[in-house]
Formats: structure tokens, sequence, C-alpha cells
């Protein structure tokens, strides 16, 4: 997928640490409008960390993060275009998957949904492939259906970031695939700008247009690797087993 080539999302010398613990030394990057772009690594490494900076979920101690040219410390409001997809997909079980959906537009705003809204409702567990599971509870749902309703929740919005922090994190080899093959379908329709958190180097080669590959803690940016070959992929083709071999080497 090609990008219009606008800075959508821009990290500077990013710091962040937990008390004594140092997590982030000095990261920094660019994604493209439009990029499929993956941040990589071992466990620990301060990925999620990242995320949830990316996100304005956490304070960073410096650095800056920009999104189409706004710090995100000093205006919040850019942070409306920007939806999170967790490791977990944290339904509510008193909710149905309709409902689950329907609460980020309940949280974008007080005043009484009107039909629009539940229209956007239809699409988002359409796009998932969910319609005709929105009457049932997250119990009644597999590992991955619950995180396609997660998914559809994060897309309600239309939003131009979706970031991803391992969401198919113990999910079984099949179902793990599916949803990679959704992702890509998904942010290929709807033309979001995509981060995505893995500890997997071939799931990111099968993934992303670009490969951010972070250092151990403290952690900074080893190299980004770039993945030049043609969607469709195929999960074990030479370029890219040499693709994650290089990429293992850099993890050593």
């Amino acid at each position: 997928m090609e990008t219009t080539g606008t800075k959508t999302l821009v990290v500077s010398e990013l710091r962040k640490g937990f008390g004594k613990l140092a997590v982030l030394d000095g990261v920094s990057f660019d994604i493209g409008r439009g990029e499929l772009v993956c941040i990589l690594g071992p466990s620990g490494t301060g990925k999620t960390t990242i995320l949830r900076l990316l996100a304005g979920l956490i304070p960073a101690d410096g650095g800056m993060i920009l999104v189409d040219n706004a710090d995100i410390a000093k205006n919040r409001t850019v942070l409306e275009r920007v939806s999170v997809v967790f490791q977990e997909p944290r339904l509510l079980p008193w909710r149905t998957a309709r409902h689950n959906v329907r609460l980020s537009l309940e949280l974008r705003r007080d005043e009484r949904l009107g039909g629009q809204d539940e229209a956007a409702v239809d699409a988002a567990l359409a796009l998932v492939g969910l319609t005709d599971f929105s009457g049932a509870y997250p119990h009644e749902l597999s590992g991955g259906m619950k995180q396609r309703v997660a998914l559809a929740r994060a897309l309600v919005t239309e939003p131009e970031i979706l970031l991803m922090d391992e969401p198919l994190t113990g999910l079984d080899l099949r179902s793990r695939e599916e949803l990679q093959d959704e992702i890509i379908r998904i942010w290929s329709r709807k033309k979001v700008t995509l981060v995505l958190v893995t500890h997997d180097p071939a799931e990111a080669i099968y993934l992303a247009d670009r490969i951010i590959v972070l250092s151990p803690r403290p952690a900074c940016i080893r190299e980004i690797v770039d993945v030049e070959m043609p969607r469709p992929r195929t999960r074990d083709s030479e370029e890219a087993r040499r693709l994650e071999a290089h990429i293992r080497e850099l993890f050593c």
C-alpha cells in the first residue's frame, strides 16, 4: 500500500522510566500516513510502553510525540484521532458484542445516540465479520471473536491512527493467521495508519511495511527494517526467511 508521504506520526528522542528502571532511552521514528508499521522486540524491551505513550495513556519523561504536527502533550484533542486495541479484548461481560462496540461512541459524547451511530456500529461489526453475533455476550464468543469485537470497538469511531498491542497473543495458530489476514484487509480498506506491537518476527514480516526493531532495555532503535515484499505475501517465502534470520540476529 502506498502512502501519501505525509508524516502523520513523529516520535523524537522519547524517554521513559518507572522509578529507577529506565525503559526507553531516546527513541525516534516517524510513520507516514497509511503505513502499517510493527514495533518488534523481545519481552521487556518497552514495546507496550511506546504504544501507551503514543496513545497518551502515560506521560513521557522526555522527548516529543507529534500527531499531524501537533504535540500530544500540549494538544490532547489530537488523540481523538487515535484508537487502541489492547492485548486483552477488555470487553464488558454484561454487554453484548453490539453494546461493547457502541461503548466507544458513548464515551466520545454525552448526547443521546442517534440512528447514524447505530449504523456505524452495524458497519463496524460487518467489517470484522460479526454481524450474526452482535447479540452475543463475551462468554459466548471464542478468543478470536472477542478480539474482533475489540477491533470493531476501536474502528467504530473512524480513527486515523490505530494502535494494536500484541492483539493476537494467546490465540491458536489458525485463529492467529486468520486475524493477521483480517488486519491486512481492514487496514487496506480503511486506509488507517496502523502501528502494531509484536514479539514475533514472522508476524511482523507478514504484516508490516516497516519494522522498528528495539534494543534490550533501556531501549533505543536497533534498526528500522524495510519490508519490500509485494502483497499478498506468503509466510514461508525465501525473502521472508531471509528477513527473519536478519531480524533474529539483531535480537542477539
